[in-house]
């Protein structure tokens, strides 16, 4: 077991990675908009946005190398994607190539969600598979918590600060790429490609060889059978766990979480803190998503996912209700960081904490990593859209009303739990397949 949680923790790295590229341009936010003279529109969807648009290319075609060569294969690629994204972006001399870079970096950030949850997946024991997935949501949090910290340290470096912050992450992803060569490759995996003999043996190093005949049979059934040569994952029989994908992927962004990581320097500006004072909250926010998201993942096999998911919608839609009031309202001071604290615990323990492990366990093992791709793509098409549009419409509608839809899409998410959202804690990949393909056998009051 030792092993596995290693192996885990190396490959849920790539959500370190992930994390922080996904946070580190909010230093360099409104120091480029100045430097390169740009319009709320362009510096939105094209300096800021486009490493959004990579990760949803990442995400739709991740999956393809996932299956193709491998999952750790794929991960060792992310991590050069990451490095040459850190360099570009840092020496980049105007917002296009700048935008080029971030892209490439973005590759590695939707590659990583289907890649890095499918491998981790496939590796850990039915009982502990939620909380060594939700890994990669902590890696997630602690790049996001020291990307935050970065910027703060790095403030001060003179008029291209903005360079040491963007072009640091080298350093973690040239670590993340050598510690990726040590971990095998995923034992499920090898068996889809027939490749037995190689899945036996890192079963051995994993304790797990007594499930290596029931692993092989069930797997090579599936391979073997001519009917899902040319499945995908829009064929009817896979209606359910298709909608549950999406709509949990749906409302992860729906949220705003993505637009507030990529933009809370200035939506603590614009509700009246200075600079620094910004910076420094944000690191407040990078710490108790940590702190919570810890929590989630101690409690992800123990109260199950569903039960998180409705903690998290209520914190979502009482913070988000109101941050909106006070914005609307003009309450000065702490008011905005204190309900945005509550804001970020709520999703750490909620669908920060579930997400990855949600979508990795509901697709059966031939389509898993086409099933992590729709999600994933669902989850930065949306990543993409909503954090590009924010300097817009803050400057035309105002924050208060944009939170204010953030809180109502949250109630919807309350009623996603409620109606559809079936419990997937204890139960085998494959045993859960099969329920949820015949979804008229399944309880969902579990």
């Amino acid at each position: 077991m030792k092993k596995i949680i290693v192996w885990s923790l190396i490959a849920s790295l790539a959500g370190f990675l992930f994390g922080f590229d996904t946070v580190v341009i909010s230093g360099a936010d409104k120091k480029l908009q100045v430097l390169w003279n740009s319009s709320d529109a362009f510096h939105g969807t094209v300096v800021m946005g486009m490493a959004l648009w990579g990760t949803v290319f990442g995400a739709i075609f991740g999956g393809i190398p996932t299956n193709k060569i491998g999952r750790k294969n794929t991960l060792l690629w992310i991590g050069i994607l990451f490095f040459i994204s850190a360099i570009g972006s840092a020496m980049a001399n105007n917002p296009f190539v700048f935008a080029a870079f971030r892209f490439i970096g973005g590759l590695g950030v939707g590659a990583s969600t289907i890649a890095a949850p499918a491998y981790i997946s496939e590796i850990a024991p039915a009982k502990d598979r939620g909380k060594l997935v939700a890994f990669y949501q902590f890696n997630i949090v602690l790049g996001i918590l020291v990307a935050f910290l970065s910027n703060y340290l790095l403030r001060n470096t003179g008029e291209n600060s903005w360079r040491w912050m963007m072009g640091v992450q080298a350093i973690p992803s040239f670590i993340y790429t050598v510690f990726i060569y040590t971990i095998p490759k995923s034992p499920r995996w090898l068996l889809s490609k027939s490749r037995n003999e190689e899945a036996k043996k890192v079963l051995q190093l994993m304790g797990q060889e007594a499930d290596f005949e029931k692993m092989m049979v069930e797997i090579n059934q599936d391979n073997n059978d001519t009917t899902i040569s040319n499945e995908n994952i829009f064929m009817k029989k896979y209606r359910t766990p298709l909608i549950l994908a999406f709509f949990i992927a749906l409302f992860n962004q729906l949220s705003g979480i993505n637009a507030f990581l990529y933009y809370s320097p200035r939506i603590f500006q614009e509700a009246g803190l200075g600079e620094s004072t910004a910076l420094l909250s944000s690191i407040g926010i990078g710490a108790i998503n940590l702190v919570f998201t810890l929590i989630g993942v101690f409690l992800i096999d123990r109260l199950g996912r569903k039960v998180l998911m409705y903690i998290g919608s209520v914190g979502y839609i009482i913070s988000l209700s109101l941050v909106a009031m006070a914005f609307f309202f003009h309450w000065q001071g702490m008011a905005v960081p204190i309900f945005l604290f509550l804001f970020i615990a709520s999703h750490a323990i909620g669908q920060g904490a579930v997400i990855w492990v949600f979508i990795s366990e509901i697709f059966p093992n031939h389509l898993r990593a086409s099933g992590q791709a729709f999600g994933s793509t669902t989850h930065w098409v949306l990543a993409a859209i909503i954090p590009s549009l924010i300097p817009f419409l803050f400057s035309t509608i105002g924050p208060g009303v944009v939170f204010l839809f953030f809180a109502i899409m949250m109630v919807f998410q309350l009623l996603f739990v409620a109606v559809l959202m079936p419990e997937t804690k204890g139960i085998s990949l494959e045993e859960l397949s099969k329920k949820l393909i015949k979804k008229e056998n399944y309880d969902y009051s579990n």
